[in-house]
């Protein structure tokens, strides 16, 4: 599982559990089924009529995908470019194929292939460029489908909120506040039960795939780098430190070391001034 995804679904419980717990004098006022029922189905409901089934069945697949600790073996990939560049420049095609049958990225695989059969790289980076467009887009819709659904369910919970509301009024003349206040209690709860949702679940949920696809785009950036570099015999030890660039950590490039003397990291700091040759006895002009 991912380990930020766990900690989350952890602070999410234990924030329900204390709410619960310290907020109310009965812990089951927080329970309303009925309520519930009404902000997911509603939410579904609207989602199913925004969206193709297709896409709106591939809700319970992105999630698994959140939930897992997914790798992208970015240092894998950069070895295999480097490898099988190695074996390019020295001219050496039998090997190539045989190292590129080793090669487990699909997207690094296409672009060592088109190298291989001698396609312009113009070509080849006009598709490699095409299929990160297409990954790009097709992700950030996946991402918007969560943020519709954010968007769904407090409004559902308005409704639920809306509908007890009617059904408090129609006792209102009673006059007995314990039945009035405790069908005021449950209209709340549903907008209690959309907000959570919206922004516990479906708000997170969508975050989390957008910045998966950032990371898999850079990875695609950096294979592309690599494709390109291939194509023109560059050296693999600069292939190797260009790669490196795409998914470095960003560092100070002016200063590794600790604060002392003063000094501010990241600062420019200006050159002493050279001094002047001295003429005179003992000394050349």
């Amino acid at each position: 599982m991912n380990p930020s995804t766990l900690i989350g679904m952890v602070a999410s419980v234990l924030l329900l559990v204390v709410v619960m717990i310290f907020a109310a004098e009965d812990p089951l006022l927080f329970i309303d089924l009925p309520g519930l029922g009404i902000v997911l189905v509603g939410t579904m409901a609207a989602t199913f009529m925004s969206y193709p089934l297709k896409e709106v069945l591939r809700v319970f697949k992105l999630i698994k995908t959140v939930i897992r600790n997914e790798q992208l073996y970015t240092q894998k990939d950069i070895e295999e470019l480097v490898d099988v560049s190695r074996l390019w420049i020295r001219d050496d095609p039998v090997a190539v194929e045989k190292a590129l049958q080793r090669v487990t990225n699909p997207f690094l695989r296409t672009g060592v292939q088109l190298v291989i059969e001698r396609t312009p790289e113009e070509d080849i980076l006009d598709l490699l460029q095409w299929r990160i467009a297409r990954l790009r887009a097709k992700e950030a819709a996946e991402a918007q489908l969560f943020r519709v659904m954010a968007s769904y369910a407090p409004a559902f919970g308005m409704i639920g909120t809306l509908v007890g509301l009617v059904n408090m009024m129609d006792i209102l003349g009673t006059g007995d506040m314990v039945v009035i206040g405790g069908h005021l209690a449950v209209a709340l709860m549903t907008t209690f039960y959309g907000i959570l949702l919206a922004n516990l679940v479906f708000k997170p949920v969508a975050v989390k795939l957008e910045r998966r696809t950032e990371q898999r785009v850079v990875l695609m950036n950096m294979v592309m780098q690599g494709i390109a570099m291939m194509t023109a015999k560059r050296s693999p030890s600069l292939m190797r430190e260009t790669l490196k660039s795409f998914v470095a950590h960003h560092e100070d490039e002016i200063f590794d070391g600790p604060e002392d003397n003063g000094r501010r990291p990241g600062l420019l700091r200006r050159a002493p001034a050279a001094k002047k040759p001295v003429t005179g006895a003992g000394t050349r002009p």
